[in-house]
């Protein structure tokens, strides 16, 4: 490993670039996974405040491979597990895992098994095998490093959805799952909507036009749609050149595009609606600043707020760029 100080900015201190990567880490989305309350919310500001101290989290013990529970959204900035600005609400998820690599785990297991085989002169089979991983694993984990992961989810209960901090499904549904056991009750479904992201998008780039508000960037991927079909990335391409047309022509589709919304935004959108690599430009962290004052709490409170409104406005906005959200029957 290799290590240094990082490059300030020329009119920079170290203690002042420490602060605003602090704070960028702990607040600024960088990955927007959107799921939609299929009905009224069922529970309030003060029933989810009570739900999650229900649920902290907690360090792993001796023989856990993982936990789950809930933290305050600005660590040692908040301190309630459910932070309100404007109506909107931040929660945060926190896991913790040991690290067990797996081939620790195999190498240990031949060797168990060869001192077995070797021993007793017979084969060891599979659920022998098993029994003894397991009982390796548990001897193991103790001495297991442990690693912790932080998800934000913003809710927005009048407007209806919930916006995640995260391009993993995985990691979402950890989250949304440990929400409703802890509520009991979470009628959310994935944002959809009526025209494929991947046919508005390849639309967008043959005509090299997107809708109001959206300007097309200088990334994609194409990919092939037969079954084998290949993926091509580009970065930092003219996407009307005529190498990137000729791949649409023969029928390959944009699987993902990069683009800016109404020069508060940047980001990348795939042909899921996974929203990647976000960026809220300088004009939306200067004003939270603005907005904010000496006191880091109060930063990170001016910041989600912004973050917040923001996204209150980019959902419509890009939900109607691709023929607008698609609602359930009997919804």
């Amino acid at each position: 490993p290799r290590i240094g100080w990082p490059k300030l900015p020329v009119s920079g201190n170290i203690a002042g670039f420490c602060d605003q990567t602090y704070k960028d880490n702990l607040m600024w989305f960088r990955n927007l996974l959107l799921y939609r309350f299929s009905q009224t919310i069922p529970f309030s500001e003060a029933e989810l405040i009570t739900a999650l101290d229900e649920r902290p989290s907690r360090p792993c013990g001796s023989q856990d491979t993982h936990t789950l529970g809930w933290t305050t959204p600005f660590g040692k900035h908040s301190e309630n597990r459910v932070q309100v600005a404007q109506g909107y609400w931040l929660i945060a998820l926190r896991k913790e895992e040991r690290i067990l690599p797996g081939s620790v785990v195999r190498d240990g297991l031949a060797e168990k098994v060869d001192e077995i085989e070797a021993r007793d002169g017979r084969k060891v089979y599979k659920k022998e095998r098993d029994t003894l991983k397991d009982e390796l694993v548990m001897s193991l984990l103790p001495r297991a490093f442990t690693r912790t992961q932080t998800t934000l989810a913003c809710i927005a209960p009048q407007e209806g959805w919930i916006a995640i901090d995260s391009a993993s499904s995985k990691r979402a549904e950890d989250l949304l799952s440990l929400l409703r056991e802890c509520t009991g009750s979470l009628p959310v479904r994935p944002l959809n909507v009526k025209i494929a992201p991947a046919a508005c998008m390849t639309d967008w780039v043959k005509t090299g036009q997107a809708p109001e508000g959206l300007i097309i960037g200088d990334e994609c991927e194409l990919r092939d749609t037969s079954e084998d079909g290949g993926v091509i990335r580009c970065k930092r391409q003219d996407l009307a050149s005529d190498e990137i047309q000729q791949h649409l022509t023969v029928g390959k589709q944009v699987s993902q595009l990069s683009l800016q919304w109404q020069e508060k935004l940047a980001f990348s959108l795939d042909d899921k609606l996974t929203v990647k690599r976000l960026k809220f430009e300088d004009l939306l962290r200067d004003e939270a600043d603005d907005q904010a004052s000496d006191d880091m709490a109060a930063e990170l409170d001016a910041s989600f707020n912004i973050m917040a409104k923001t996204l209150s406005e980019l959902i419509p906005s890009l939900t109607a760029a691709l023929g607008g959200e698609e609602t359930p029957q009997g919804i």
